[in-house]
């Protein structure tokens, strides 16, 4: 196509003319898939709590007076190598890091994690960051199990946690009825508790446990309950559950990582890591 310099009087073609306006056509037509892809997080991404801002509010500390509770954080990749003597320092007795997510991610800073909370004194676990469009609830748990997700009666490893929450890949419950939802979790709950003799926190939050599981409370005999709500307290609990064992109540602590209460005295944090 010929280039016009500055001051140039020669006139631009019908051709180009036509071709300008064509593809000024195309543009408005085509589907605005590259701006689409944008938006969504990359395949690996996701951590405890994407969504709960999202759908349940802002950050909140808790409020004061409370029965005696536990300071824990949990980390995922986002966070790299974690100064654990600093969280420490701060009053963490516990944290929690992400292991895997579907059966196609594994956090790689996993071993710098999961390692360095157990070596400064912490007692640690790991979760799984459930996706039920992907594979069944056996296949992710035992993909989680072999990657970081299992447990031993040393007194400082907490139970798997099963972090099932709003996709943030897709749709919310990840294309599930109610039923074919509480039918994955129990798939995956099933598996890791043949897999490790416990039976695995389930860490949720309220609005998404009601829309996706039809709030189901068949799981509340066995599961610890780990509730995700950002504000001064936990709030209304999923069916089944009278009581939560740990809270996820902000996702900008004053230091790393997310930042959770334990229902309890450390004695109890121990009391849940053996079992």
């Amino acid at each position: 196509m010929p280039v016009l310099r500055p001051g140039s009087t020669r006139s631009v073609s019908p051709l180009a003319v036509l071709l300008t306006a064509l593809l000024a056509a195309l543009s408005l037509t085509l589907p605005l898939t590259s701006a689409h892809a944008a938006g969504t997080p990359a395949r690996g991404s996701a951590h405890m709590g994407m969504g709960v801002l999202a759908h349940d509010g802002q950050d909140g500390t808790p409020s004061t007076g409370d029965a005696t509770q536990t300071e824990g954080v949990d980390v995922s990749g986002y966070q790299g190598n974690v100064a654990w003597s600093t969280l420490w320092n701060s009053g963490v007795r516990w944290a929690y890091t992400k292991a895997t997510e579907g059966t196609y991610y594994t956090n790689p800073y996993f071993a710098q994690q999961y390692n360095g909370s157990y070596d400064v004194g912490m007692i640690r676990g790991s979760y799984h960051f459930a996706t039920p469009d992907t594979t069944s609830g056996a296949t992710q748990a035992n993909y989680f199990v072999d990657h970081g997700g299992g447990w031993s009666r040393d007194g400082k490893t907490l139970p798997g946690a099963l972090d099932i929450e709003w996709n943030p890949y897709g749709a919310a419950c990840y294309g599930k009825t109610a039923s074919q939802m509480v039918s994955w979790i129990a798939d995956f709950i099933n598996t890791y508790k043949a897999r490790t003799s416990r039976y695995p926190v389930i860490y949720t939050a309220t609005s998404w446990w009601t829309q996706c599981t039809g709030n189901y409370g068949g799981f509340a005999v066995n599961n610890p309950l780990w509730i995700a709500r950002y504000a001064s307290d936990p709030g209304t609990l999923p069916a089944g559950w009278s009581y939560y064992t740990m809270w996820q109540y902000t996702s900008s602590g004053p230091t790393v990582g997310d930042h959770d209460k334990f229902n309890g005295a450390l004695d109890r944090v121990q009391a849940l890591a053996l079992g």
